[in-house]
């Protein structure tokens, strides 16, 4: 089936299947126009991203533009046979109905619509014009559901001790989509902490991605988070068994008070929660954050902050 556009434009062009695409009439009852479409939007998504290269994902613009020109571009609406597919009926005067389909059209354009922006998995996400030049990061691109294995969805290895010989005294390992790969888009992962005893501390640090809730296994841990401004400090002490919850984004911490080691496992609500840890990032980043602004926000003498520039700051995972 071909359905003109414009002189230059065609549906085909596109490469679209307009048999299982779209479908609308037009026909008049009590002085309105009544206007009925039926979209497959999902085989859309397919068909342009196909077209485009990539793999049934197309940005909604491009869905729109199509669209769009199907509905906009002339004085008589193309028709297209329509199979399996749910009709949206509206009911709207002659001189705004093109408006109003082209509005519902947008909405229904992208299968990811929501009311607000996703929870980023990466630091940040560098926007461009071109989306050939670029990659989908806000999560991993899938394998085909009949590939997936057993081994996409397991990983074996908390039962062994971290090593916790280091300057803090202890040690993060981390199960994240990087080690589960059926995590991905599933916005949950798991760490176990080993803890040296007497002393041993998960250093003050933030998951800018996620809310913790721990659970501790064995020893006894002073656990904490603060607040956001005016910084109210909330503390408990944990045994075995105990549960704490960090929320999402706060400075937290976990110390060993006890005498023996000390484990907790950790839940995450991401797939990648990420970590800052706070020394390491204000006095260990690279390149070097200018003394005088440590200086200054810290309150200390400026030696102070060049001895702690110099240190090596230890990565405990």
């Amino acid at each position: 089936m071909r359905a003109r556009l414009e002189e230059s434009w065609t549906v085909e062009s596109w490469g679209i299947d307009c048999q299982h695409l779209l479908y609308q009439d037009l026909s008049w009852k009590d002085g309105k126009l009544l206007l009925r479409i039926y979209v497959n939007v999902q085989l859309l998504y397919i068909n342009l991203g196909r077209k485009h290269g990539n793999d049934g994902l197309v940005p909604s613009q491009i869905v729109f533009d199509v669209i769009s020109k199907l509905l906009l571009s002339s004085s008589n609406i193309p028709k297209f046979e329509a199979k399996d597919i749910h009709p949206s009926l509206i009911n709207y005067n002659m001189q705004r109905a093109r408006s109003l389909v082209a509005f519902v059209l947008l909405a229904l354009s992208s299968s990811f619509a929501s009311a607000f922006d996703p929870s980023p998995l990466q630091d940040f996400c560098v926007a461009i014009k071109d989306p050939k030049d670029g990659v989908f990061v806000n999560g991993k691109f899938c394998r085909d559901p009949i590939l997936a294995t057993a081994n996409d969805f397991s990983f074996s290895g908390l039962n062994i001790p971290g090593n916790t010989s280091n300057k803090v005294g202890s040690n993060v390992t981390l199960v994240n989509v990087d080690k589960i790969p059926g995590l991905n888009t599933l916005g949950i992962s798991l760490a176990r902490i080993d803890f040296a005893p007497y002393g041993g501390l998960n250093p003050p640090h933030t998951h800018p991605r996620a809310t913790e809730i721990l659970v501790v296994l064995e020893g006894t841990l002073y656990v904490g988070f603060v607040t956001s401004n005016p910084n109210r400090l909330i503390t408990k002490v944990l045994n075995a068994g105990d549960v704490f919850v960090f929320p999402i984004g706060l400075i937290h911490f976990q110390f060993n008070i006890g005498q023996t080691n000390a484990v907790a496992i950790s839940g995450l609500s991401s797939q990648n929660p990420g970590v800052i840890t706070i020394a390491n990032a204000v006095f260990g980043s690279n390149p070097p954050i200018n003394p005088d602004v440590l200086t200054k926000a810290f309150q200390v003498d400026k030696n102070v902050v060049n001895y702690l520039q110099k240190q090596f700051w230890v990565i405990n995972h």
